[in-house]
């Protein structure tokens, strides 16, 4: 079984929980488990608030999320045309952030990475960055 969305929403925080249920209803076909139902909305979440936060750092913006699957196995990008990644091996460290001041716990690709089979992250800087996660259902 294969079948694709894309779906596109402005930068705001109260869209990331329309992305993760959206994610969650376009994945309900393949009868996932809870459990990975679960990491698949929690990765989908760090992903699409990353873009909200750091891509566009308070500044108008679209964030574009893909999702599709075949058989067994989900792939998910998360893409903004934001301020891009200076340094993504660092960006990836847990505990570090570039936003103290709001509190972030610098721990969104940890997490993503904890709860995603594979996860790549692509960036430019001034053109933007996209998290490509895959995840392997138990059915």
């Amino acid at each position: 079984m294969t079948n694709e969305m894309v779906l596109k929403f402005k930068a705001l925080s109260e869209n990331e929980v329309f992305a993760r249920v959206c994610v969650a209803a376009f994945l309900l076909p393949l009868d996932p488990k809870v459990t990975d139902m679960a990491d698949i909305k929690t990765a989908v979440s760090e992903a699409v608030t990353n873009a909200i936060i750091h891509g566009y750092d308070g500044s108008e913006g679209e964030v574009e999320l893909r999702c599709r699957y075949e058989d067994n196995n989900v792939y998910i990008e998360v893409g903004d045309k934001g301020c891009g990644i200076e340094d993504i091996q660092l960006a990836k460290k847990p505990l570090y952030t570039t936003k103290p001041e709001l509190e972030r716990s610098g721990m969104g690709f940890t997490v993503m990475e904890a709860f995603m089979d594979e996860v790549e992250v692509v960036s430019e800087k001034e053109k933007g960055t996209t998290v490509k996660m895959i995840k392997r259902l138990k059915l």
